[in-house]
Parts: structure tokens; sequence; C-alpha cells
């Protein structure tokens, strides 16, 4: 007795069937998709998609060529989901997801909402109350980040920077002291522009590595300081969906307090019943002087 699910944006009739049994509070499912080679994804991926009543796509076909790749036949109904209806469709799928339905959100690589459609859809289901789970998949941010070579123990994501040259070299100089590693997404026409400005503020010999068509046929990942990578980007022509990742900031040391700052810092130590070596000893520990250094200012 099986039928169709309602279409989307019309009233929900809660007597349809739908393709698995429809409870009375839907779930969102979250799909990590493979970022180019379909043999990434998870069984829980497959799973999800053969299972889910509706499945929120960013392009429609891209992911009916992803299944046909997969041999996987996706029964629930197919509904675009991207930047240009996000704001439309997501009261529409919310109104699916109160009614019992699973909805699957799938963008065309990596996880939802990281800089990819999905945030607003997660927001209006935890406000409906309605659940929100994930099958984990491949994402471009730490793929790039482990094969950069760079740190990655510590890391900052900035997603895409300003599309206005003012605007990007305004964040760059912003940018310009994290001490993390940065990883940034950028579109192949302004990857040029941004690598330039990248190494004005950051200083052309900032290591960074750009990671292009990751996990595809032809995947590349070029290591160099930005200033040869802006020339790099010069010289060839850069396609393909772009990572980049660069290191952070030298840590700055801390300036060095002045004389009466130290002669202070020893007499409380003293005042406390330190003796004055110990308490020498000690400043010169806080403030990453040497021993003698605080001797000679104190004795002077």
């Amino acid at each position: 007795m099986a039928s169709v699910v309602p279409e989307i944006g019309t009233t929900i009739d809660e007597g349809a069937h739908t393709v698995g049994e429809m409870s009375e509070v839907g779930r969102l499912v979250l799909l990590g998709a493979p970022l180019g080679n379909p043999a990434d994804a998870s069984a829980r991926f497959r799973e999800v998609l053969a299972a889910a009543d509706v499945v929120a796509a960013e392009d429609t076909r891209r992911l009916t060529r992803l299944a046909r790749d997969l041999d996987l036949t996706v029964p629930g109904r197919i509904v675009s989901y991207f930047e240009g209806n996000e704001e439309r469709r997501t009261p529409e799928l919310a109104e699916v997801l109160t009614a019992g339905y699973t909805v699957a959100l799938v963008t065309d690589g990596g996880m939802p909402s990281v800089s990819d459609p999905g945030y607003r859809l997660v927001r209006a289901a935890l406000e409906a109350g309605v659940p929100v789970t994930a099958a984990p998949g491949p994402s471009a941010v730490t793929t790039a980040l482990a094969l950069s070579g760079l740190p990655c123990d510590r890391f900052c994501f900035e997603g895409f920077l300003p599309r206005t040259p003012g605007a990007r070299r305004s964040r760059l100089r912003a940018l310009a002291g994290e001490e993390r590693t940065l990883v940034l997404f950028e579109a192949t026409h302004r990857i040029g522009g941004a690598l330039a400005d990248l190494a004005e503020a950051f200083g052309p010999d900032r290591p960074a590595a750009l990671c292009r068509e990751l996990t595809k046929t032809y995947e590349e990942v070029v290591r160099r300081p930005l200033g040869e990578l802006a020339e790099w980007a010069a010289e060839n022509e850069v396609r393909g969906e772009i990572t980049l990742v660069v290191a952070g900031a030298p840590a700055t040391p801390a300036a060095r307090p002045d004389d009466e700052t130290l002669r202070a810092a020893v007499a409380e130590r003293e005042s406390s019943g330190m003796s004055r070596r110990d308490a020498i000893t000690e400043v010169a520990t806080a403030y990453g002087l040497r021993r003698r250094e605080v001797y000679a200012v104190v004795h002077r």
C-alpha cells in the first residue's frame, strides 16, 4: 500500500505512506558525501539514501550521477536545496520533518553546513524539536590539512574569503597574526588575487599548500611559500575545487618587562619570605628571562 511522499511545499497528508515507516517526529540526517571519488561513500551513506523519504541535494544531477556510480537506487523524493532556494525551501522541509518523515541532506561534497547549505535547516529542525544526526564522511578541510604537511594540532577554518579585493585584504590583515594553521576555500577565478593578497598580508615566506581536486583523478597538492604560490598561480590555470592551507604566524615573544617591574616582582617575593636567590630565579622563569639578567637588574 505504499505511495509517494507528498510534493514539497504542499499540505502534508498525514495518512500518506512513506518509503520508511512514518513516525510522530521525523529525523534530519546530514550526509558526508564523497569529495570526488565515489568509493569514499560510507555504508551508512548508502543506507540513509536508500531509506530516506526525502533527499535534499545541493545539485540533484550530481546526486543522481553519484547514485548511478554507486549502483544505488534512491526511492525517496529528491528535491534541490542550494544557496538560491535555501531560505524558501527550509520551512517546507521543516514541515515535512515535523510531519514524521526522514529527510537526508547532501551537498556536492563533504559535510553539509560547512561552507555549504544546511545550517538553516539544522536550526529549523532543532527549533521544531526534530532529531538531527549525521552519517559522517569526507571533509575537504581535514583532508587538505592532513595532506598539507603543516601543523595539524591546532587550526582555524575561515571558509571562503570575501569576494571583493578590498574586503578580502581587510580580512587578511585581521588574520595575519593568527598562530593556528589556517584553512580556506577559494574559487578558481579568485585564487590568483587571493594568493597575492595573502603573500602581502602574511609575508611571501609563510609556508602554505594549495590542494585542488582532492580524491579526484587530477588531485594536486602544491606546497610552497605564499610568494611562490602566488607566482605559480599567475603562470598556471588553476582549475577545480581548491582548499588552501596556510601556516600560522610565528609566536610573538612577550615583551620584556622594564627594570622597575622586575625589581618590584623580586621585592614582592622577598617580602613574602622568599630568599632573594629564589625570588630572582622565580621571576626569571615567569618572564622567560635568564637568571643572571634579573640578578643584574636587582643589583644594579
